[in-house]
């Protein structure tokens, strides 16, 4: 039987013993990513402030917690509205990514496409989003590839959006 060792906001650790090894366990809530890109080919990336985190702010894509009731599409297109300014009339889940051991998790990635301004005040503060980035999809690519984009979870949808560029499959 698993034993809670922490219980934090978005974080909950485990432990389970089986013969007499200890495992650690954690929990994240469902989370995900939207890859929103403009009839221009460009794709939406906000910079955000983190004051926890080193350097304080970052270059990401639209990220976000699901809600507990809340349906994946649904939280994708809250966030959008939420951190981008913008709502999708198209919004499609592209893959969801289970991770199930010592992290335990769902990840979800969406694009978002057909998009218009609609903004949704920001929960976390409008002081939070220092910016909203249109970046044309070739030079996305070349950021990932000299490291001025990092390669996170998020950017792991960038690969299927890749793909599907490719195919003519957008």
């Amino acid at each position: 039987m698993e034993e809670l060792k922490y219980d934090g906001k978005f974080i909950q650790v485990k432990e389970l013993t089986i013969d007499n090894h200890v495992w650690e366990k954690v929990y994240l809530p469902d989370s995900l990513v939207v890859i929103p890109i403009t009839d221009k080919n460009e794709m939406i990336f906000i910079v955000e402030k983190r004051p926890h985190e080193v350097p304080n702010q970052r270059l990401k894509m639209v990220t976000g917690h699901i809600d507990p009731g809340e349906t994946p599409i649904g939280c994708a297109g809250r966030e959008l509205q939420e951190e981008a300014g913008y709502k999708a009339n198209k919004m499609e889940e592209l893959m969801v990514q289970h991770s199930n051991g010592t992290v335990n998790s769902n990840f979800y990635y969406f694009l978002a496409t057909d998009l218009e301004e609609s903004k949704l005040p920001n929960p976390d503060g409008e002081e939070t989003i220092l910016e909203v980035l249109k970046i044309d999809i070739e030079k996305v690519k070349e950021m990932l590839s000299t490291g001025e984009l990092l390669w996170t979870l998020s950017t792991l949808g960038l690969f299927k959006i890749f793909d599907m560029l490719d195919k003519g499959k957008i």
